[in-house]
């Protein structure tokens, strides 16, 4: 199995990703655009393509942030999903799913930052692929937006904050808003690149400041995350 990081900044690690393919024994290779790292002219390379997320948005121009491509990293997740390679979005890679299948991204109701519940839908329960998670789970967030539906796109899981937590594209095609990889080495990470902003944000309902972000256990939502992928390169093999 080779999995393709397409990663935009440092601070936007693969965290519990990386952990369960090392601990598979897969191949993993990288995109790591903040570094100028090219993206895949094709789809031949890889079985798994993960785009993890970053502060910007599908929206973000060249001009803007000129080592983010949003047209690009969407035509390479099009030959991904042509190609029937297994595709997974996290966060701002949800997005792009969205938007590599026409359906514009959104903007989510509440900013959320932490960890707080997610609730799975009729559609996710009745799932094979999420029937570990359990009616609820406590999992990572660290987003304003929130990925644009297609018309076949189900949702899986949403929350209080925010509708369109997880969404199945197809079968092999998977956009997560929330942050099921963060570990707490990629949390300091993401605090020491955020602390300005969380000060400003103290008085959200739905963001954690730095010391309940660092207090947080991401075990449990780690392991759930490694099943769903089990779940999903065995659906992968079996064509």
């Amino acid at each position: 199995m080779n999995v393709h990081f397409v990663m935009h900044e440092a601070f936007e690690a693969p965290g519990a990703f990386e952990c369960w393919v090392t601990a598979r024994g897969y191949q993993a290779s990288y995109s790591r655009v903040y570094q100028q790292d090219v993206l895949p002219e094709s789809a031949e390379a890889f079985d798994l393509l993960v785009v993890l997320g970053g502060p910007q948005d599908p929206a973000t121009t060249l001009e803007q942030c000129a080592h983010f491509n949003a047209l690009a990293e969407c035509e390479l997740i099009s030959k991904a999903i042509i190609a029937g390679r297994a595709v997974v979005g996290v966060c701002l890679g949800s997005q792009l799913i969205g938007e590599a299948l026409g359906a514009g991204f959104d903007h989510s109701p509440e900013k959320e930052i932490g960890k707080f519940p997610i609730s799975l839908t009729q559609e996710g329960m009745a799932n094979p692929k999420f029937s570990h998670f359990g009616e609820t789970l406590e999992v990572g967030h660290w987003h304003n937006d929130m990925p644009g539906l297609t018309q076949d796109a189900k949702i899986i899981a949403y929350s209080e904050g925010c509708p369109r937590q997880i969404i199945e594209y197809s079968a092999l095609v998977y956009g997560f808003q929330c942050h099921m990889e963060l570990t707490k080495d990629v949390v300091e990470l993401l605090i020491h690149a955020s602390q300005a902003e969380l000060i400003t944000l103290a008085d959200r309902r739905f963001v954690q400041q730095a010391a309940a972000l660092r207090t947080n256990d991401y075990d449990e939502m780690n392991h759930k995350l490694w099943v769903f992928l089990d779940k999903l390169v065995a659906d992968y093999n079996a064509g």
